[in-house]
């Protein structure tokens, strides 16, 4: 590189995205110790958040949700069905599609979840204003949505 072009850490943007990368590697990191007694680790809970908003979800919806394949979804169902977390239910017009519904016991464990995944946010973001935290939202889905459509899948949701 000739002295004449900035390095990539030198440019603005570039420490944005560092910053934010570090910040969500560590609220994982952490929140992956929070959830140790209730023998989940956050992918479990992001489904079982998401099975708590969405009851009856096909397996299908809940990967483009979590923007996750297939094989990682046939890695985590079978687990937390054994520990009777979630149960598949076959859907009643389509027998190829299976539903996903919470447990009794899911839906305790969710809770309990929730509550410790939120008692780390208000934690962690307690310095911010409500503003600045609702800037920044604004800013990561803009950013989202042209991750998206540049993956050519701008009806994903999160």
């Amino acid at each position: 590189m000739n002295k004449n072009q900035s390095l990539p850490w030198d440019h603005p943007r570039f420490r944005s995205w560092i910053a934010v990368a570090r910040a969500c590697q560590l609220m994982q990191q952490s929140l992956a110790r929070s959830l140790v007694d209730l023998d989940i680790k956050p992918p479990h809970l992001d489904i079982l958040v998401n099975l708590y908003r969405f009851e009856g979800i096909s397996q299908q919806e809940l990967a483009r949700k979590l923007l996750v394949g297939r094989s990682n979804m046939s890695m985590l169902l079978p687990q937390m069905e054994t520990r009777r977390l979630i149960e598949r239910r076959g859907d009643e017009r389509d027998k190829r599609v299976l539903r996903l519904y919470l447990t009794d016991e899911g839906r305790k464990v969710t809770e309990a979840a929730m509550a410790i995944q939120t008692d780390l946010i208000e934690r962690t973001l307690s310095e911010e204003s409500i503003e600045q935290c609702m800037a920044t939202a604004t800013s990561m889905e803009r950013i989202i949505a042209v991750l998206l459509k540049e993956l050519g899948d701008d009806d994903r949701c999160m």
